[in-house]
């Protein structure tokens, strides 16, 4: 009896984690940091199903599948991968979600630069 009163709780405690996960389904739009000092105008489009964030991400350089896209109560999480002559390379992005805004740091795996950082807000 025990036992189930245990499994009953800890069951009510994750469902009430996902129900208190932030919806960010729909577009957002940034101006993201670009070599130089220069901007880019980033779109993302995103769909959250439970804990599973997916959707893609637009810029000049075209539209690009997000990939391990996690929702943790007010934070996201995901990746890019694009090819760059010839080579993979991955872009971390982890946000945090407050409002209609998310305040992102997006991080290049496998190698060495300073975070970039910028704030996406809900397109109306």
């Amino acid at each position: 009896m025990k036992v189930k009163i245990l499994l009953s709780v800890i069951v009510l405690a994750l469902a009430a984690g996902a129900a208190l996960a932030a919806d960010v389904t729909g577009k957002w739009v940034a101006s993201m940091p670009g070599r130089g000092g220069e901007t880019m105008e980033v779109t993302f489009n995103f769909k959250v199903e439970g804990d599973v964030l997916t959707g893609s991400q637009s810029t000049q350089m075209g539209e690009t599948a997000i990939s391990e896209g996690k929702v943790a109560g007010d934070k996201i999480s995901f990746k890019i991968k694009r090819e760059f002559n010839g080579n993979t390379r991955i872009m971390v992005y982890e946000g945090d979600v407050a409002g209609n805004e998310i305040k992102f740091k997006q991080t290049m795996e496998g190698m060495d630069r300073p975070p970039r950082e910028f704030t996406a807000k809900k397109a109306q």
